[in-house]
């Protein structure tokens, strides 16, 4: 199976106690979700997707006031495919992965030409910029439907919870995403809270660093606390270095083109390497972030 091909949906097995972590965890959920501004009802389907490639690699609380003011701006798939891709990387701001903002407004085009975003994985997942964990997100907040949502939050909740490790495996596995669907309740309403209540589980109590685990719901049906918490055993697991990095050097020529209105020299940029700058200055160009001008580099 590809990530781009739509899976079918496993039930879940009767030995398996779906409702014994459901319920407490959407019980919980209930009481403790943040208010972030894509999960209100009048949130669109397209501002549940928006609010999805924004929240890839960057902290909810940080994407929740620009996806308001993207979503003010262009409200609508069309109104994105429409917008001039400098624009788009101006107001990307310095969510990081600037190829999302670009990738987003490729989806847009697309969703504009369908004539509205799909409501079916495999529609989804034809989408340019649309992978298996977004389709199924989707279709879990923007419609209500099963799906199977594993995020890294929820994959370290089941890690803990179902199997007793203190991480899921470094890549997502056939078997755990088996596994996994096992937890995901019948009914399509509960299925969808199911999602999003592990997903806040994980990003507010069962966290990577310094679990509350006096806090959380389930702590009395978890196997990892139940086995003592054992450490970890697989490979070292390194945080990404940032200082010095092509990542920290394209984003210093970013942020000089966005503060821009013209082409920006790259001499005008500090950087401590220049045959570094340069490179990563090509290497914009090359993922359509910037083209080169007279003077130096411009947004496209």
């Amino acid at each position: 199976m590809t990530a781009r091909t739509a899976e079918s949906q496993p039930h879940a097995e009767a030995d398996v106690a779906v409702d014994g972590l459901f319920a407490p965890v959407a019980t919980w959920f209930a009481a403790n979700a943040r208010d972030l501004p894509w999960r209100r009802a009048e949130t669109t389907p397209w501002g549940v997707l928006v609010s999805e490639v924004m929240c890839q690699q960057t902290p909810a609380p940080r994407v929740a006031p620009l996806w308001e003011e993207w979503m003010e701006r262009w409200p609508t798939a069309a109104a994105l495919a429409d917008a001039a891709t400098a624009d788009v990387l101006r107001a990307w701001g310095r969510l990081g992965y600037p190829r999302r903002a670009l990738r987003l407004q490729e989806t847009a085009r697309a969703v504009d030409q369908l004539g509205g975003l799909p409501k079916d994985e495999a529609g989804l997942l034809a989408l340019p910029g649309v992978g298996r964990y977004t389709a199924a997100a989707v279709v879990a907040f923007a419609y209500g439907r099963r799906s199977l949502v594993l995020d890294t939050n929820v994959r370290r909740v089941l890690a803990r919870a179902d199997g007793g490790v203190e991480f899921p495996h470094r890549h997502e596995t056939a078997a755990e995403r088996t596994r996994a669907w096992q937890f995901v309740p019948e009914d399509d309403a509960e299925a969808a809270l199911w999602s999003a209540s592990a997903m806040e589980l994980g990003a507010l109590v069962c966290t990577a660093k310094n679990p509350r685990c006096d806090q959380c719901p389930i702590a009395d049906r978890c196997a990892w606390r139940a086995g003592g918490y054992p450490a970890w055993s697989g490979p070292e697991r390194t945080a990404q270095p940032w200082e010095g990095t092509d990542r920290q050097c394209r984003g210093r020529i970013m942020a000089a083109l966005r503060a821009s209105s013209g082409p920006v020299s790259l001499a005008d940029v500090a950087w401590p390497d220049q045959d570094q700058l340069a490179s990563c200055a090509e290497s914009l160009a090359r993922d359509g972030l910037a083209v080169r001008v007279d003077g130096g580099l411009a947004l496209p």
